[in-house]
């Protein structure tokens, strides 16, 4: 029967001696099956380096975000010339050299698509990014129309050229806030668009009230409203008593 070895030390798993964390006497790390090529890799090698807890090193993807580029892809096998004096392939057209050059990227290898990114506005700038993603800078800036980097700060999202990206993987797949926290933003905005009210805090006081239902949050301060309108002199006084209130 085969022996299996782990793919990122190459030792066999029968010799390799499992560490223990000295404060809890548990082993540092499990050995860990990979989905992708059902290959191994050890608990030590995990304890040492935490990436391969999400990482396979052989076939080069993350079952999580990752700073590293997705699923590469292996070189072109070489094949070499049947004839040493094999004739280099016919001239073509300087139109038809465009057409071909437009399908491909870099090095005439055909371009994948483009990738989106949401943005973290504490930590992604058009530097950053470009390292990332190992993309030149005036490449993103003219793929999003950012023409200065300060700009970045009002988008949500950015996209990456594929020409350049090759990984084919957002680093960055959804919002960073999580969907839940997206949508409760969207709904402050909406009431105060809808309400014509630019306190922040006031929107987060009628939603919260009305378990951001945006329609009920409406509801209520059109009803207060309506309310201040027919007791002009009751409002009045009420609003001295909290000046906060709009």
């Amino acid at each position: 029967m085969t022996q299996e070895a782990c793919c990122a030390c190459a030792i066999l798993l029968s010799d390799i001696l499992p560490e223990y964390d000295e404060k809890s006497e548990k082993r540092v790390a499990q050995d860990r099956r990979l989905d992708c090529c059902g290959r191994i890799i050890c608990g030590n090698c995990i304890g040492n380096n935490s990436r391969f807890a999400t990482y396979c090193p052989f076939c080069q993807v993350s079952s999580q975000p990752s700073p590293l580029p997705q699923g590469l892809r292996d070189p072109p096998a070489y094949a070499p010339s049947s004839s040493p004096h094999e004739q280099p392939p016919a001239y073509s057209p300087p139109g038809e050299q465009e057409n071909t050059f437009e399908k491909c990227g870099q090095n005439g290898v055909e371009a994948a698509d483009d990738v989106l990114h949401f943005l973290d506005p504490a930590h992604d700038t058009i530097s950053s990014l470009a390292l990332r993603y190992a993309v030149p800078p005036n490449a993103l800036r003219t793929k999003n129309n950012v023409y200065a980097d300060h700009l970045l700060a009002a988008r949500k999202t950015i996209l990456i050229p594929g020409e350049f990206y090759k990984g084919g993987v957002s680093l960055s797949p959804q919002p960073i806030d999580g969907e839940e926290e997206e949508m409760r933003k969207s709904k402050i905005r909406r009431w105060m668009v809808t309400c014509k009210v630019s306190d922040y805090d006031v929107a987060v006081l009628y939603l919260s009230q009305a378990q951001y239902d945006l329609d009920a949050a409406v509801g209520a301060y059109l009803a207060d409203e309506q309310w201040e309108r027919d007791h002009p002199i009751q409002a009045s006084s009420r609003s001295k008593a909290a000046p906060g209130r709009p």
